[in-house]
This record gives structure tokens, sequence and C-alpha cells, in this order.
């Protein structure tokens, strides 16, 4: 099933785990990256962000949604730090930054810095792969200063971003030379990223097309692929393809959709095999889906139109609820209330 849809606005109240975050002044960066995945930077006694980071511009590694969740019920600046790409060594994988990645950022209302490693460790278990990659964090604090005086909003700043990637990319390329000559580890062709970029960088309608394709991929292949954290039952999986103002195309699935009458059902699926309900940042992976979805009122599938109604589906093993699970779910149904789309859990709606 192909479903295409449109968001014109984004409105969402969070109000799940809002989390207590570690708060650090801008010179302990290094530290704050070392020791916090999502953490408050103070800079002065006016300027402060809500920082998250990614491990990896790759989407669907390491939670990156969970992160940029915890801080979204901050109502200052938010910041994202993404490297613009990752390269684990030759043994290891090559991920790319995609311009569907900023531009969900942007209607999320996200400030994204692109970054890039530059230092790390060799890996113990592998010849020619690295580990605990850590950013150039002079280089992240001279533009979240810059950031303090900017006044348009994160739109702007981000496609001001993209337009920095060559520049950043030459950088990691050269960072990750020297990690090769400190730790002996061979990473993969220098040629093809530089090749990779200048293409792409071009133009940046060039970016955006190919961003998409690789995204339109990603999305064909996990339609059919049942991951082992997903328990579903009908097997129903779709595309959904969301398009907006700011010129996104984002390619998500739909672990089940369900086509009632006039109304679409959108299923997002998380499920734990050794625990009763799902972990947390697995359940804020999922409300990431549930942001978009409950903003998207109208769906269309082959010139048909339908009413869209998100569930958060969540399974587990059935061995009896703890007390915190029902803390969990009682605060998953609250916001889920607040903003018109259902959680589900073991087959009963909170």
């Amino acid at each position: 099933m192909d479903i295409w849809g449109e968001i014109q606005s984004l409105k969402y109240t969070q109000t799940f785990e809002n989390k207590k975050f570690n708060e650090y002044d801008l010179s302990n960066l290094k530290e704050a990256f070392e020791n916090d995945t999502s953490f408050m930077l103070y800079l002065d006694d006016i300027n402060k962000f809500a920082v998250s980071w990614w491990v990896s511009p790759k989407r669907t590694r390491s939670y990156p949604y969970a992160r940029v969740y915890n801080t979204l019920a901050y109502a200052g600046k938010r910041v994202t730090v993404i490297p613009v790409y990752k390269d684990e060594g030759k043994d290891g994988d090559r991920d790319f930054l995609q311009w569907d990645t900023i531009s969900l950022m942007s209607l999320l209302g996200v400030n994204v810095i692109i970054s890039y490693y530059e230092n790390a460790d060799k890996s113990i278990r592998y010849k020619n792969k690295i580990t605990n990659q850590r950013f150039d964090t002079e280089y992240i604090a001279s533009e979240i200063k810059r950031l303090v005086s900017y006044q348009s909003d994160p739109l702007h700043w981000n496609l001001e971003q993209v337009d920095k990637i060559i520049d950043l990319t030459k950088k990691a390329v050269g960072a990750y030379r020297k990690i090769s000559d400190e730790t002996g580890v061979i990473m993969h062709s220098e040629k093809n990223i530089l090749k990779k970029i200048d293409y792409l960088m071009q133009y940046k309608e060039n970016f955006m097309l190919s961003s998409r394709k690789l995204a339109r991929a990603a999305q064909k292949r996990e339609v059919v692929t049942v991951q082992p954290k997903e328990k579903i039952y009908a097997n129903l999986k779709a595309s959904v393809t969301i398009t907006n103002f700011l010129g996104g195309n984002y390619c998500f699935t739909a672990d089940e959709a369900v086509v009632k009458n006039n109304l679409l059902y959108l299923i997002e699926a998380k499920h734990s095999s050794n625990s009763t309900i799902p972990s947390i940042d697995d359940i804020k992976d999922g409300l990431i889906k549930m942001i978009l979805f409950s903003n998207l009122k109208v769906a269309t599938i082959e010139g048909e139109d339908y009413r869209i109604i998100p569930i958060l589906k969540l399974t587990g093993q059935n061995n009896g609820l703890t007390y915190k699970d029902k803390i969990i779910l009682t605060s998953l149904g609250e916001e889920a209330e607040i903003n018109g789309f259902i959680i589900e859990y073991d087959g009963g709606v909170l």
C-alpha cells in the first residue's frame, strides 16, 4: 500500500517523560558529549540550548529520534548535532547525511549543526574498524555561538548548514586520514567520498533528489521486512510519503495500515522480546512518527482521500506490568489523548 499525504503545519504537545537535563557550560561541551545523549547547554545567564546529537547520520542507528524527542518540550532553541558522514573503517559501515533528515529537523523546529568526527580509537575486535568517535567540539562551539545571535527560524539556519557540507566533508576526510595514520586502520576510499559529495552539492536540488532516492529505496526495503522488535499480526506494511511546504519528502513506513470505510489506521509497532513493554528509546522513536502521523489529517491512496487515525502499538512479554510500566503507559495515554492518536497495549486501547 502506497500512502501519500501533506503536512501544512505541525502542532504537538509533549508530556511523556519530560527529561530532566544535565546542565553544562559551553566550556564543558566535550564533557557533555562524553556523558549525555541530550543535555542543556548554558552560554550565559540568558542563552541556553537543549542539545542532542546523532552517533551516525543514518536515522536507524542508536535511536537519534529518541534523542531529538527529549529536547522537543523545551520552548527555547533546540539543537541537534549530526556528523556529515561517519566512516567506521573498511571492516565497518559508512553512512552519509541525507537531505530529508535536515528537512525533518526543520519541520520539528530543531536547528541542525552539521559536524564531523576528529578523533577515534582502534577497535579491539576488528582489524580495520574504529570506535568511540569524537566530534570536533571547538567547531560545534563556534556554531553554537553563532546561533545565539541568529534571528531566523530553523529552516533558514538549516539551509545554510547544507551549504557547508562540501567544506565539512573535506574536514572529515582529513580527520579520518589522520585517524587512519594514528590507529593503522584502513578507511573507505576518499576518492569516492569527495566525488559523491561534489556531485551532490553542485546543486542543492541534486542533493535533495539523490537523498530522496536513497530514502525511497530504504523505505521499499523496510516495507517487506519485519524487524524482530516488531510484533505484527496482519503483516500489512505500507509506505508513507509525506510532503510539506519546506520542500521535504519524508519517506517512512507504517508497520500496519488498515482501511475501514473512510478511515485509515496508521500503526507503528514497537515490541520487546524480553520485557513487558518496549524500551523508552524505542517508544520515543515511535512517538516521532506519531508527531508526523497526528498532523497528517488526510492521506491519499490511489486517488482516494482518507482521514488518519494514528496508533502506537506496544507489545512485549506477558509477564505482568510493573508499577513503573503502568506509570509509563499512563503517561503515554495522556500524551496520545492530547495529540489525537491512540496507544494500544496488548490488544487493548489505553
